[in-house]
């Protein structure tokens, strides 16, 4: 069984018992969530798809740990301007296990 699901606006294909890092949630580690925005089910042959959204199907995951992914660096370059600037960023994830999903 699979389901995608909508986690702080970005499409995130969850699985029972996976793993994943997602954009940064509220929440202390340890926290259980749901999510009701789930645009799609699949159980084997049978698929289901929601418009957006399925009606009564959720999924529970609990917050894993809080951390920072790689950094990212951005280089802007114009030739024969001498412009060159240089930045980088790194991206508040939150890692969480799925628990369940029902639908």
């Amino acid at each position: 069984m699979y389901a995608i699901v909508d986690i702080n606006g970005i499409q995130t294909k969850v699985t029972p018992d996976a793993v994943l890092e997602v954009p940064a949630l509220a929440g202390e580690p340890g926290a259980k969530l749901t999510f009701d925005k789930v645009l799609l089910v699949g159980n084997g042959d049978k698929i289901s798809v929601g418009q957006p959204s399925i009606k009564g199907a959720s999924v529970a995951i609990e917050i894993v740990e809080h951390l920072r992914g790689p950094k990212l660096r951005i280089f802007k370059f114009k030739r024969r301007r001498a412009y060159r600037r240089r930045k980088g960023h790194r991206d508040s994830l939150t890692r969480i296990r799925v628990t369940a999903i029902s639908a």
